[in-house]
């Protein structure tokens, strides 16, 4: 796969078995595969390569489920490579699968070992906007309640705000979700909305209720930015400096 520069960048489609496209990245172009589908999908030869495909697709459906547990909050605070980011993690979950055979290896089976799970700690949804770069208080967390603490917030100390921002909104969930049965349940709390200030507030974010059923357990923290414009609230940017990251696991 190449960078496709200068006059060819504005073509787009296959020619003569070559194909151009579009990314993220810019103009690329890259050379048709020789070989079938069909092929790949019966010959012997090409057993690594679909246990390395059907592995991939059980990590890409693991991170979906990820994705649709916190969706509630998840479409305030995300970037726009989320997706692929999600599955590299994924993929490293699943490694740790240590009983089942190549190509059935999965991330239910992996994420049982401690190791495993912690590689989920502090994943930041919106990877210009990590958490850490942005609150500098100290956060208590309780994985029995959900409950996110920040005892003697201050936002003018505590929060690094964007340009323009003149509110901050704080906000947690609770995410159970079992990776083997597919399921999931998220109970977010009230959101806290706060000045920008130096006015002193003991946050206590606490999610309607316990998710219960099995699964491992995600608490999570949401901060927003808002810029006041005649007693009403906008989302600054579109959401774009806001940060949604996962505290902690159980």
């Amino acid at each position: 796969m190449g960078k496709n520069n200068g006059i060819l960048s504005k073509i787009e489609g296959t020619l003569d078995n070559i194909t151009f496209y579009k990314t993220q990245d810019g103009s690329l172009v890259k050379t048709k595969s020789g070989v079938s589908k069909k092929r790949i999908l019966r010959d012997p030869a090409f057993a690594r390569t679909r246990e390395n495909m059907s592995e991939f697709t059980s990590n890409a459906q693991a991170g979906k489920l990820m994705r649709q547990s916190v969706n509630d909050i998840l479409q305030r605070a995300k970037d726009n490579r989320l997706t692929s980011r999600l599955t590299k993690v994924m993929s490293e979950i699943q490694k740790f699968d240590s009983t089942s055979v190549r190509g059935q290896r999965s991330v239910a089976v992996g994420i049982q070992d401690p190791e495993a799970l912690a590689l989920l700690n502090d994943f930041n949804f919106n990877i210009n906007a990590p958490l850490a770069s942005i609150l500098k208080a100290v956060v208590s967390i309780d994985t029995l309640t959900g409950e996110v603490g920040i005892p003697n917030f201050i936002p003018n100390r505590d929060i690094v705000s964007p340009e323009g921002a003149t509110h901050v909104s704080l906000q947690g969930a609770y995410v159970k979700t079992d990776f083997g049965l597919g399921t999931y349940e998220c109970s977010v709390s009230p959101v806290e909305n706060l000045a920008l200030d130096n006015t002193s507030t003991d946050v206590s974010l606490i999610p309607d209720s316990v998710p219960g059923g099995t699964g491992v357990v995600f608490i999570l923290l949401l901060a927003e930015f808002f810029q006041e414009v005649n007693t009403v609230q906008y989302g600054l940017r579109n959401g774009a400096f806001n940060s949604l990251c996962i505290l902690a696991t159980a």
